[in-house]
């Protein structure tokens, strides 16, 4: 234990950290470090849970540890198998592992119900005919203490026969609950006879309909904890006021451990929603394509959209674990995605928006390869061979017939570098009917292959790649999903706020011939566009279709470095 907590002394600390490294030092918990992630299977995880996931995971790896994966699944009417399989592909797609440590907390309904009983029998809670509305008015407010429910001194023995009538399924919903008995008086409304237990006639994902009443998450949360002997139960912000709850059920009962609660503030962002009942919101009316649409935060979302583990990791990291809540910018976690990719993902070309250019003076029939880097900075990632050819793509982005001043691209009369082949020049300019532009002829100095002789400099450089060689795709560009720092601010709905632009297809667009070979969740740099990924649902075998991760520009670490 003693190089435990020395090894963990000397390395940074965030204040969870320092208070686990002093408990380790004090022989509390026998040296122990067990922490847990409790997700509600009641929609898919978002970058606000990666937070939780990397702290309560990464703190049990830190001190060499256990971390439990349980669902809190206490609310059957919202609660699905889906949401289930979603959560654990997300912690697992992050890079953690619970192991052999699944746990749900219909696990322990059982054992719930024994220590309801037993709270019931000693005095400590009762069973309340009050409706909810007439519950709230009884509870009174944040300047006014509440009121005693009508029932709370009922027999314990009536307490108990209608509390087995209540799992019996004798009353239909809203009847009665089952509520503990501490203080009206509190000044801690969670601590003003709390409800413990509530009637639901619904089927659960995984009891069936073994149970019509169900517990709530205040009561559960705690005694889930110490049944699974976790050391420290690190949970968000908002729960703090519910520790005395946490701590209090927990000291009535006979439970073989009372865990630690600990509180750090949630992540929070800007330009998007965190909640999960506005993100089901707009899967339900169809504002996006689903839970798993790359511009939901939802770490499904985020993975299709081409994000990394290792960037949300690193991304974490760098937020830090603090008390005070706060909003992040997503430029912060942009810039970490850009450090990540700019690392690893190899480069490639893709002309979006295709101008045709025929080289008049270059061989026809003839396909020259052209060997590149697959990786500025990574020899290791070897070569890649791109064929040459007499017709080429440009983008049309890279011509202008009248240009502006500080155009560098191509132009009429002008030269540009193909990128890592010849130097070209417009010679002339072909438009259709309606006098669009439909092509560029062009000559080439076959002298400036992969070098750049003496006198030839020129200062534009832009990519291409062969019209007869190259492979049709479809390109998905995708922007923030609203344009609206703050899209729950009190102005208007948060709908009102979406990003008519945040999704655009472009068909039609050209990639060198090895990104057919793409396979889905495959990253790329597109050279000069952006970074892209193989959709991991819709790309098919020979037939990828990409979507924008992120494009080149790093304003947010531009900001940072003044």
């Amino acid at each position: 234990m003693s190089d435990l907590s020395s090894s963990a002394s000397s390395a940074p600390a965030n204040f969870i950290h320092q208070i686990i490294v002093r408990d380790l030092e004090q022989g509390k918990n026998g040296g122990r470090v067990h922490t847990r992630f409790p997700p509600e299977p009641n929609g898919y995880l978002h970058i606000g849970h990666a937070k939780s996931i990397c702290l309560n995971f990464g703190t049990a790896q830190k001190f060499g540890g256990k971390c439990n994966l349980r669902f809190d699944d206490t609310n059957p009417e919202k609660e699905n198998l889906e949401y289930v399989e979603s959560i654990k592909a997300s912690i697992q797609w992050l890079g953690f592992d619970w192991e052999e440590r699944l746990f749900y907390a219909s696990d322990y309904f059982e054992q719930l119900h024994a220590y309801a009983v037993a709270l019931i029998e000693a005095g400590k809670a009762y069973v309340c005919s009050l409706s909810a509305e007439a519950a709230r008015a009884y509870r009174g407010t944040l300047t006014e203490p509440g009121r005693n429910s009508p029932d709370r001194e009922r027999a314990i023995a009536q307490n108990l026969d209608l509390f087995r009538r209540m799992r019996a399924g004798e009353f239909p919903d809203g009847t009665y609950t089952l509520r503990a008995k501490i203080d009206m008086a509190s000044p801690n409304l969670n601590l003003r006879d709390p409800v413990l237990y509530r009637i639901r006639h619904q089927h659960h994902h995984q009891t069936g309909d073994k149970w019509c009443i169900y517990p709530m998450y205040d009561y559960t949360h705690c005694i889930s904890d110490a049944l699974e002997n976790i050391t420290h139960s690190l949970c968000t912000l908002e729960f703090e006021d519910h520790r005395p709850l946490y701590d209090w059920i927990l000291d009535q009962l006979a439970v073989p451990s009372h865990p630690q609660q600990i509180e750090f503030a949630r992540l929070n962002f800007n330009y998007t929603v965190m909640s999960k009942r506005k993100l089901k919101q707009l899967v339900d009316e169809k504002l996006v394509s689903g839970w798993n649409d790359p511009r939901m935060p939802t770490l499904e979302g985020l993975r299709r959209r081409g994000y990394t583990p290792a960037s949300i990791r690193n991304f974490c990291d760098m937020v830090g674990v603090t008390k005070a809540n706060s909003v992040v910018d997503v430029g912060m976690m942009e810039h970490c995605l850009r450090e990540d990719l700019d690392r690893c993902a190899p480069r490639a070309m893709c002309v979006l928006r295709p101008l045709k250019v025929v080289l008049s003076n270059y061989p026809q029939g003839q396909v020259e390869p052209i060997s590149l880097a697959r990786h500025p900075k990574d020899d290791s990632m070897g070569q890649r061979t791109v064929p040459f050819t007499r017709e080429l793509y440009i983008d049309r982005s890279d011509f202008e017939a009248s240009p502006p001043a500080g155009y560098k691209r191509l132009v009429p009369g002008g030269e540009v570098r193909l990128r890592g082949a010849y130097v070209i020049r417009c010679d002339d300019i072909i438009k259709n009917a309606v006098g669009d532009i439909v092509e560029l002829r062009c000559s080439c100095d076959l002298a400036t292959l992969g070098a750049n002789p003496e006198g030839r400099k020129v200062k534009g450089v832009i990519h291409w790649v062969s019209a007869t060689q190259s492979r049709e795709v479809e390109v998905r560009l995708y922007d923030r999903l609203f344009t609206h720092e703050n899209p729950d601010s009190a102005e208007g709905d948060y709908r009102d706020k979406l990003n008519p632009d945040s999704l655009k297809v472009l068909h039609g667009c050209r990639v060198e011939p090895s990104l057919c070979e793409a396979q889905p969740e495959e990253r790329f740099q597109f050279e000069r566009e952006g970074y892209f990924c193989a959709d991991r649902f819709d790309s098919k075998p020979g037939v990828p279709v990409f979507n924008l991760t992120i494009g080149l520009r790093d304003t947010w670490a531009k900001i940072q470095n003044g």
